[in-house]
């Protein structure tokens, strides 16, 4: 068999792959831990279970592996959303929290819940959970024009990530956009006077 035959086959493997590892997001965002099998997210996905452990072993896999690929995938949005790198400050507050609104989120907390319960999940989330935080750090560093050199900057752009996951927290339980937008805005201004 050349490259050219085995091509297909491989890019079907990515394929479905990539169903698996969107769908593995959307089942933990709709229905928690609990709810989020291994075959629950086969039938979601469209494959079989046999092809969903073939390309992840065990649920841990499956699940980890969901939430660091869709974090990448929102770290390539967020760098595209501002191409030419640091840009207004209020854009990028909002578009930061935008980042702890939506279903990665809601995936990312359920996993942190799990792996508060169960012993083998736990070290998987911390070490991913700690390569998110550094990766989105980096990307709001730069789109602020934070200079890290400066006393307290570290700090504040860290503070900003804070506060849009404790607003992500609030979005779980009720929609207060009017309220998030509000703290948007001052966050921003707090941001000019801290990083000019």
């Amino acid at each position: 068999m050349t490259t050219a035959d085995r091509t297909p086959k491989q890019d079907r493997g990515r394929a479905t792959r990539q169903r698996l590892l969107e769908a593995a997001v959307a089942c933990l965002a709709a229905h928690g831990w609990a709810g989020s099998t291994v075959t629950v997210v086969a039938e979601h996905a469209g494959v079989s279970r046999g092809a969903a452990q073939h390309h992840f072993p065990t649920r841990e896999d499956l699940f980890t592996a969901a939430v660091e690929y869709v974090a990448e995938e929102r770290s390539m949005a967020l760098r595209a959303l501002f191409p030419q790198g640091t840009a207004d400050r209020r854009a990028v507050v909002a578009a930061l929290v935008d980042l702890y609104t939506g279903p990665l989120f809601r995936a990312a907390l359920q996993l942190w819940v799990a792996a508060c319960d169960e012993e083998q999940l736990r070290p998987r989330v911390t070490e991913l959970e700690a390569r998110v935080g550094r990766e989105t750090h980096r990307i709001a560093v730069d789109l602020l024009g934070a200079d890290e050199s400066r006393p307290g900057v570290r700090e504040t752009v860290q503070g900003l990530l804070d506060m849009a996951r404790g607003l992500g927290l609030a979005t779980l339980l009720t929609d207060d956009a009017a309220r998030r937008r509000r703290v948007v805005a001052q966050w921003a201004e707090l941001l000019e006077q801290a990083l000019d």
